[in-house]
């Protein structure tokens, strides 16, 4: 009986995800790498398990059990670090969805993402794939982090974050090699590998200040996410997203705005707090937000934990109304970015500013009184 089109492209795919299972078993047995092929071996028994091919799953997992730990196969491992696990830092996801506040936008992707990963099957069947490169972008504070940690713990996922002082090397070559070391490691499972300050590493190549290897290593990390399976979804986080290059962009199937929260979106993250305390304040979570001002989710959950901390060392003597009107106080006094990157004085001596209203031109003059610098 012949295969309809929508069979041979099921069977297509799943052949494609299972040959990157296949080229990191034969990798981890040509070096020896003993955690590398545990690891690919576990990850091809859950997927066998998972088309109840049980008979084969338990071929393997016996397979498995015969290799003793002091094989002679793999008594000439390479360093631990060889595998490049020590390129990230695993980490279990405790943060949901209903814990975050979203833009609808935001809300809506994620939970689209998300059902397309669990339905995945469904997807091949039809000739397609889940999506698997997101790109959150946006100011410090506002949620992306956990944004790709909410969604690792929707789909009971390993959370992976990227290590750069692990990742980046000083000689020639070397990052490159430790990011094929990273990506051959990530494809042995399926997971959640997340880039955070993605900028510090996809810079624009056309910026004439970055040298050539730092070009070198954005076409190598574009070439291997590119290459990377479904199964690993690839989350990349950035704060200027105006440093990254431009094919950075086209790499992302889905590109999500975190920007900065209005008043009425704090004050939701504030009562979500708020209400998760023993004692409840007699402020307004809106009336709250109002006082503390302009501010991000990450310093608003600052402000709230200082509270806390008051509150618990003040033993019964201070009340949580008390300890909010003091934490107020000092949260109106604290420094602020642009208090420390005001406006500069000028400071150009007499004769400096003669020498320049003889050089510049009229234009100029007047360019740079309306720009208030003459």
């Amino acid at each position: 009986m012949p295969l309809r089109r929508t069979h041979v492209r099921e069977y297509s795919y799943t052949t494609m995800a299972k040959s990157d299972l296949i080229l990191s078993l034969v990798r981890a047995g040509a070096v020896g790498d003993k955690t590398m092929l545990r690891s690919t071996v576990e990850a091809l028994m859950a997927d066998e398990r998972a088309k109840s091919h049980h008979i084969l799953a338990d071929r393997l997992q016996r397979a498995l059990q015969s290799v003793s730990v002091t094989s002679s196969s793999l008594t000439n491992t390479q360093p631990a670090q060889a595998n490049g696990r020590d390129t990230i830092l695993e980490q279990t996801p405790r943060i949901r969805f209903n814990d975050l506040v979203l833009t609808l936008p935001a809300s809506k992707e994620g939970k689209q993402l998300v059902e397309e990963h669990m339905r995945a099957d469904v997807l091949r069947a039809h000739g397609y794939e889940p999506r698997h490169r997101v790109l959150l972008s946006g100011p410090p504070g506002n949620g992306k982090t956990s944004y790709a940690e909410a969604i690792a713990e929707a789909l009971a996922l390993p959370f992976f974050v990227v290590r750069y002082d692990a990742l980046i090397g000083s000689y020639l070559g070397e990052t490159n090699t430790r990011l094929r070391k990273l990506f051959d490691y990530v494809r042995t499972q399926p997971c959640v590998l997340f880039f955070d300050e993605f900028d510090s590493i996809g810079k624009e190549r056309g910026d004439t200040h970055e040298t050539g290897e730092i070009k070198r290593v954005v076409s190598f990390l574009l070439m291997q996410i590119d290459q990377l399976p479904s199964y690993v979804l690839t989350i990349a986080a950035t704060n200027h997203a105006e440093l990254l290059d431009r094919a950075v962009w086209r790499r992302f199937q889905l590109r999500i705005a975190f920007p900065e929260p209005k008043p009425h979106e704090i004050a939701v993250f504030l009562e979500k707090i708020l209400m998760s305390w023993p004692e409840h304040p007699r402020i307004a979570a809106k009336s709250l937000a109002a006082r503390l001002g302009a501010m991000s989710y990450a310093e608003a959950g600052d402000f709230c934990q200082n509270v806390r901390r008051r509150h618990i060392l003040g033993l019964g003597e201070i009340g949580i109304d008390s300890a909010i009107s003091v934490e107020l106080d000092l949260w109106a006094a604290r420094v602020k970015p642009e208090a420390m990157n005001g406006k500069r004085p000028d400071k150009t001596t007499a004769p400096a500013k003669r020498r320049r209203a003889a050089t510049e031109s009229e234009g100029e003059r007047r360019i740079r009184k309306k720009t208030g610098t003459i």
